[in-house]
């Protein structure tokens, strides 16, 4: 089932020349996990932004296409109606922190009291929120006393309490350590299991290449290619768009050490199932 259609899309900012997205077709389906990556200035986020209404409902701008959420028109809804189903992570987390609470527990049921939700219901939600991003124990620290990666996990664990149907994260892991990333990367591969759309740019390849269902290139607004992680990071021009293939791929290159198919590993236990059955 198609979770997400985009027909056409394309979007220019106020006061431009350039075409920030130029003619862009896709379709996600339900429970997908999709990573975006491309080099800056690709069109990453303002896709992302599209999805959830702010292009072109908050920066106007030239708009044409059709962007469709679960049926749903974007440019003929209110965000307030995208919202509740479709919810979106930004890089800098101090842009999803409100300010007037004095605990991270009471940070994260702002949204759900904004929804009216009955108390038992929100303390579920948000303790449920709390341990899968592993901030629990924070719960009753203020927002500003964490870190840039815990304030990060605390920004995703208020969007995946309100259950959206639809992620959209840009660049969510960039200011946390590795453990940091890999926890927020086991998390949302949970969450795309359990039936959640699952739309995230990011720059950390490696992480991509193991978590996504497919990855989407994109260079200069338009979308180069969209397939699974081992036909989009096996192509020879990869570099021509700003992006470095796995490491592992990388090696696997180096040596042509290939799949049945002709593709290159793209994680560790690809490279070795590939290795092991070359030598069998």
């Amino acid at each position: 089932m198609n979770k997400i259609v985009v027909e056409n899309l394309k979007y220019r900012y106020p006061l431009t020349e350039e075409l920030a997205l130029n003619d862009i077709s896709f379709e996600v389906n339900e429970g997908e996990f999709i990573g975006i990556i491309g080099e800056n200035l690709a069109g990453k986020s303002t896709l992302c932004q599209s999805l959830v209404g702010l292009v072109p409902h908050f920066y106007g701008g030239a708009y044409g296409g059709k962007v469709l959420i679960d049926g749903m028109e974007v440019l003929k809804s209110e965000i307030s109606d995208i919202a509740l189903k479709v919810g979106m992570v930004f890089q800098n987390p101090f842009t999803q922190v409100t300010g007037s609470k004095l605990t991270v527990y009471e940070e994260i049921a702002f949204g759900l009291e904004n929804m009216g939700l009955e108390r038992s219901e929100m303390i579920e939600r948000i303790d449920y929120a709390l341990s899968l991003l592993d901030i629990y124990k924070f719960k009753d620290r203020n927002p500003f006393d964490l870190s840039g990666g815990q304030m990060q996990r605390m920004a995703i664990a208020g969007i995946i309490a309100m259950k959206p149907e639809i992620i959209v994260l840009d660049e969510p892991t960039s200011q946390l350590d590795p453990q940091g990333s890999e926890e927020v990367f086991k998390a949302i591969q949970d969450l795309s299991h359990e039936g959640i759309t699952v739309i995230m740019v990011e720059h950390k390849i490696e992480k991509i290449a193991k978590y996504s269902d497919r990855v989407m290139l994109m260079h200069k607004g338009s979308i180069v290619d969209f397939d699974t992680p081992k036909k989009i990071f096996s192509k020879d021009d990869l570099e021509k768009y700003g992006v470095i293939a796995p490491a592992f791929t990388r090696i696997c290159k180096a040596f042509d050490v290939k799949d049945d198919n002709g593709l290159y590993p793209v994680t560790l236990d690809e490279a070795y199932d590939v290795v092991v059955n070359v030598n069998e």
